[in-house]
């Protein structure tokens, strides 16, 4: 929504310079190379934005269409190179609801189960990227230091770090793994013994465990950080209809009124089938902070 000279967040100023055309991005650090926003400035004032996306466009649809489903499944990992258990998990269910097939009730949790990891783990990226781009830096040390751990995991569960291609047609490719060594950076953190061996799910729940009390040191590190909340408060304000016109979920939809958390974690009834369903945190504050505080917070 626009703003107006009548609106009392609009500042004013005596002396006028002209307008500027400028470029931010694709190059930008904090667009990362897929975001391109052409800028209409007036000194340190921006009075307009046009944003250019698709930067990261594969045409893995158009190649989709000369495949079988298990074969575009790794083109799915690429989609989004921080979450690829998650892509992979979308294409899947999105086959089988088409076929009208059924996921065995361990599949089904297991999918959970690796999916809610895929998640923390790219919202550890997200949120330590989120923080350097705002000029804190140590919130970024931190999330890749639990992030190597969930992909060590995944290493011991499917042999890939990054694109997994683990979740197919049907359920999983394999098994969870019976008995693993410790993972270097859970033996490190936990201070146990680097020799010890484990099953799978062991080390996941011991990881858990060792992750849950961290997220209060991430608020202190970054959502309670004065640079963080100087430059994201009061940003980012919108409402229940146009978050859910422009396709928002989860945290960044919930932000936008107490009632409106919306998450395909919780709405789907594949995914919600099992004796758990992900529990799910709304944020009170209608503001950009919000956003990453109910991240976290999720996680």
């Amino acid at each position: 929504m626009s703003l107006t000279l009548e609106d009392p967040r609009v500042i004013e100023f005596d002396v006028r310079t002209d307008e500027m055309l400028v470029n931010m991005g694709p190059q930008h650090p904090s667009t990362h190379g897929v975001l391109r926003l052409l800028l209409r400035t007036d000194g340190e004032i921006i009075h307009e934005i046009t944003p250019h996306i698709g930067y990261l466009h594969r045409c893995a649809e158009k190649i989709g269409e000369n495949l079988s489903p298990p074969q575009w499944v790794p083109y799915t990992d690429r989609m989004d190179y921080l979450a690829g258990m998650n892509m992979n998990l979308g294409m899947a269910l999105a086959v089988e609801k088409l076929i009208g097939m059924e996921v065995p009730e361990k599949a089904m949790t297991i999918r959970v189960l690796v999916a809610e990891l895929g998640r923390i783990a790219s919202h550890l990226v997200g949120m330590g990227a989120y923080g350097l781009d705002l000029g804190t830096f140590s919130p970024f040390l931190y999330a890749f230091r639990e992030r190597e751990i969930i992909l060590d995991l995944f290493e011991e569960l499917c042999g890939a770090r990054l694109t997994y291609s683990y979740f197919t047609i049907g359920g999983a490719t394999h098994d969870l793994p019976d008995i693993i060594p410790i993972p270097p950076g859970l033996a490190a953190l936990t201070k146990r013994n680097k020799n010890m061996k484990l099953t799978w799910l062991e080390a996941v729940e011991m990881f858990l465990n060792w992750l849950e009390p961290r997220i209060k040191e991430y608020h202190t590190l970054l959502t309670r950080n004065q640079i963080f909340i100087k430059r994201t408060a009061g940003l980012g304000i919108r409402t229940k209809e146009l978050a859910i016109s422009h396709g928002c979920a989860a945290a960044s939809i919930s932000i936008s009124a107490a009632t409106a958390s919306r998450s395909t974690r919780a709405t789907t009834p594949a995914m919600t089938s099992t004796s758990s369903p992900p529990r799910l945190k709304t944020p009170r504050a209608k503001r950009c902070s919000a956003t990453t505080g109910a991240a976290s917070s999720s996680a």
